[in-house]
C-alpha cells in the first residue's frame, strides 16, 4: 500500500471556524480529564497493593508460643484463641466459667475475667 496523500497540510493550511475550535478544545479537556482519572486509579490500585504487602502479619502456626500455660488444677479447657497478640483461652472450674489472658511467647498469665450469673 503506498502512503495515503495529505493535500491540506502544510503552510497554507485553512484555519478552522470557531464552532471547530470550540469542538476541538472540549475535547481536548475531555481527553486530560479521562486521562486524569485514569492516572488516579493506576495510583489507588498501587496505594492499595504496596499497604497490602506492608500490612502482612504472618500465619501465627509459625509464631513462637509457649510450651506451657497454667490454667489451674481442676479447669477444664473450653476454648483458645489467639487475638491481638494475646492467648485468650476459655475455662470452667466446676460450675464458673473465666476467660483468662496469656502472653503467648512467656505463658504468664496477663489476666482473668469471671463469668457470674446476675
Amino acid at each position: 500500500m503506498s502512503q495515503p496523500e495529505f493535500r491540506d497540510t502544510g503552510p497554507d493550511e485553512t484555519p478552522l471556524d470557531p464552532a471547530a475550535l470550540r469542538v476541538q478544545a472540549k475535547l481536548k479537556r475531555l481527553l486530560l480529564g479521562s486521562s486524569l482519572v485514569m492516572v488516579a486509579g493506576f495510583i489507588a490500585v498501587f496505594a492499595a497493593i504496596i499497604y497490602k504487602i506492608n500490612t502482612y502479619k504472618s500465619d501465627p502456626a509459625n509464631a513462637e508460643f509457649a510450651a506451657t500455660v497454667a490454667v489451674g488444677p481442676e479447669a477444664d479447657v473450653l476454648q483458645a484463641t489467639l487475638a491481638d497478640d494475646l492467648l485468650l483461652v476459655l475455662v470452667r472450674e466446676g460450675s464458673k466459667t473465666a476467660l483468662l489472658r496469656f502472653d503467648p511467647v512467656t505463658g504468664k498469665q496477663l489476666g482473668r475475667t469471671d463469668f457470674v450469673s446476675r
